[in-house]
This record gives C-alpha cells, sequence and structure tokens, in this order.
C-alpha cells in the first residue's frame, strides 16, 4: 500500500474552479491505475476519473469535457482539475490506488449554486 494524501477541495460557486492534488511520499510510478472517486451524501461511491500508467484516461459520464485527470510520477502527485464545477459536484473526493488497496482520507468539494 501507498499513503496517499489529497488537498484543494473547498468551497466554490458554481460555474468556478477547483484543482485537487493527491500526494504521495515515495514513487507512484510503478502505479499501473490510479483515480478520483467521490461520494455524496446518501449516495454510492462513484467513479470519477481515472489514468493509467501510460497515461490513459477514463471519465464519469457526468464529468466529461469538464474534468481533467493527470499524473506527474516526477512529483509522486496526481491531479483532477474540475472546470465549470455544479452543484451536483459537491461530493468528498478521494484519491486511490485501488489496484494496490490505497485510498486517501478524501477532502470535501462544496459547489454553491
Amino acid at each position: 500500500q501507498v499513503q496517499l494524501a489529497e488537498s484543494g477541495g473547498g468551497l466554490v460557486q458554481a460555474g468556478g474552479s477547483l484543482r485537487l492534488s493527491c500526494t504521495a511520499p515515495g514513487s507512484i510510478s510503478a502505479i499501473l491505475f490510479m483515480g478520483w472517486y467521490r461520494q455524496a451524501p446518501g449516495k454510492q461511491r462513484e467513479s470519477v476519473a481515472t489514468i493509467s500508467k501510460k497515461g490513459f484516461t477514463n471519465y464519469g459520464d457526468s464529468v466529461k469535457g469538464r474534468f481533467t485527470i493527470s499524473r506527474d510520477n516526477a512529483k509522486n502527485t496526481l491531479y483532477l482539475q474540475m472546470n465549470s464545477l455544479k452543484p451536483e459536484d459537491t461530493a468528498v473526493y478521494y484519491c486511490a490506488a485501488p489496484g494496490i488497496g490505497s485510498w486517501g482520507q478524501g477532502t470535501q468539494v462544496t459547489v454553491s449554486s
């Protein structure tokens, strides 16, 4: 397992932007698959975006065209750029490397209307 720590959450108005970061104390370059997940109150956790070691990405239908996932292996950091935020994007966002059972503690994103 790898310790993951998210940052960058907060309160933003609808239409605004936030960038989430996820850092690890060691190298993430060997991790095949990482992603961002979110869970809103009363709802199941859902996949927001994922990225492979080679940089192949996949997005949930609700965020396509608005969110961008990227990884900087040299900085041991995973990012999620979130643009055109909507109130329905409000949730706790988790960084994860699910294949090795690593999850961060989560960061709250709240979008006001």
